[in-house]
């Protein structure tokens, strides 16, 4: 039986709403006028947005004008993606499925796939070795700075002075590092950095596209003036205000973020404990402080996660599960885990509001599912006996 307090452990998937960006939403939706308005009630609203600008950029270290509001991450890699380059290199074993979408709707003829390196990372050696893309004129390479899945940083500064020597543009989805991880967007040297409000204890619905000052991109969404004509339609005030708020609630947070590590350690090791043969995903490799994916063999990850739910603790499968069909995770498949290990990632996502007696609760709940299944495997071996 669920417990009366259920434990949410899928920060990757969304981060709860932080107080300070319900207040800032609130206040905002109070107020009257629209930003493009040049009274006082339209002024009024182009601070909030204006302030909201301030501190993401402030999270990411870029300039404001930098930042771009959009409806989300999902807008944002489209916008990059979809800008008519002559070829896109990527390691589509890695991305979100928003980028990876985004290029086979705009430009998957033009796809350069690179390989993933068994430790979770982008294979960069293998660009390097085959430096066709300098030929290639307007080309993009796009790289996420931390995987959803796994958690395991990516080389993206690296990819960076690649793409200026070789006249590569470079993007990178930072969705799941920011407010987990420094983000220096003046020292990772890109072109172009995805953000998403909601991962980070904002709202859902809107993100940025942070695009450095002299990279032009055309709008994905033309009509009027807005975001200085790079992105139409009246902003999203009291989204973008909860942005902005979660933002600065999460550059906050950063130093807490140790703390964090502490007891994702603390949970992998019990884990591993309680289920010997069970595998960290990129465990060498260094990855974002709160999340862990481990895999145990034979255990299906969906039958996991919905055995956990039922114990009253919120955590996500690495599969994917479309129409009633569980499909290994990409993620894991390119790392070379093998197809029936890729079927069994459970992705365990935690944040600055998890608790110590949380971890614990949720390591008490993994002991007793895997003896019940344990005990039921037992109970299904076929007992031989000798006829005749």
């Amino acid at each position: 039986m669920a417990p009366d307090r259920r434990i949410y452990l899928d920060f990757n998937a969304s981060a709860p709403l932080v107080p300070q960006a319900r207040e800032a939403m609130c206040a905002a939706m109070e107020l009257a006028g629209n930003p493009s308005s040049v009274h006082a009630e339209g002024r009024r609203q182009r601070g909030i947005i204006e302030q909201a600008r301030d501190d993401v950029a402030a999270l990411v270290n870029a300039e404001p004008s930098e930042v771009v509001f959009t409806s989300g991450a999902s807008e944002a890699n489209t916008w990059v993606l979809a800008n008519g380059w002559h070829r896109v290199v990527m390691w589509p074993g890695l991305e979100h499925d928003s980028v990876v979408g985004a290029l086979k709707a705009h430009a998957d003829q033009l796809a350069l796939d690179m390989p993933v390196r068994t430790d979770g990372t982008a294979d960069l050696d293998a660009l390097e070795r085959s430096c066709t893309v300098s030929a290639t004129g307007h080309s993009l390479a796009t790289l996420q700075l931390a995987n959803n899945e796994t958690g395991v940083m990516q080389p993206v500064a690296r990819l960076a002075a690649f793409g200026r020597e070789h006249g590569l543009a470079v993007h990178t989805d930072a969705v799941q590092a920011a407010g987990r991880s420094i983000i220096d967007f003046k020292a990772l040297d890109v072109d172009a950095l995805t953000l998403s409000a909601h991962k980070m204890g904002g709202p859902k619905g809107v993100g940025a596209l942070v695009i450095r000052d002299g990279f032009e991109l055309a709008p994905l969404i033309a009509g009027g003036g807005q975001e200085r004509r790079r992105r139409a339609g009246t902003e999203n005030v009291a989204a973008i205000a909860g942005f902005g708020a979660a933002a600065r609630v999460a550059r906050e947070r950063l130093a807490d973020m140790e703390r964090v590590r502490t007891l994702r350690d603390r949970l992998e090791l019990a884990l591993l404990e309680i289920t010997p043969d069970a595998r960290v995903a990129g465990a060498g490799s260094d990855r974002l402080p709160n999340t862990t994916c481990i895999m145990v063999p034979g255990h299906a990850a969906e039958i996991t996660v919905i055995k956990l739910d039922v114990a009253g603790f919120a955590v996500s499968a690495g599969a994917a599960c479309s129409s009633g069909k569980v499909a290994p995770s990409r993620v894991l498949a390119a790392m070379g885990l093998g197809e029936e290990l890729a079927r069994c990632g459970v992705r365990i996502s935690i944040g600055a509001e998890t608790t110590l007696a949380g971890i614990d609760a949720f390591v008490a709940a993994w002991r007793d599912i895997n003896s019940n299944t344990n005990r039921q495997q037992a109970k299904t071996v076929p007992v031989l006996r000798r006829v005749g």
